[in-house]
């Protein structure tokens, strides 16, 4: 897993590229969280050859967000390079962080 961030000088954005390679044979990986609503659809990562999914989502910078990757729609599991980790009372489990 790994997460790579990538500010523009122009815009007030921070290109972050999500990156996980699920230990068990996945067929989609989305990552979800407070910067799309926690949608599913919103932002699904692309299977590359050697079964990682990768992605890149443009968030506004000075922020933090709160994130998850859903593999397969069942299973949540949080990046091990985030920023820190915050607890989630609705969930009952704890979200990554990411700090732009």
């Amino acid at each position: 897993m790994s997460i790579k961030k990538q500010y523009l000088k122009s815009k007030p954005i921070c290109k972050v590229t999500f990156a996980i390679k699920p230990e068990d044979e996945a067929t989609q990986v989305s990552v979800v969280g407070s910067f799309n609503e926690w949608n599913s659809e919103a932002n699904p990562l692309k299977k590359l050859k050697d079964g990682t999914f990768k992605g890149t989502v443009d968030l506004e910078k000075d922020k933090s967000y709160e994130f998850k990757y859903l593999i397969d729609e069942t299973v949540y599991t949080n990046e091990a390079e985030a920023d820190a980790l915050a607890w989630n009372d609705f969930a009952g489990a704890e979200n990554s962080v990411l700090n732009v």
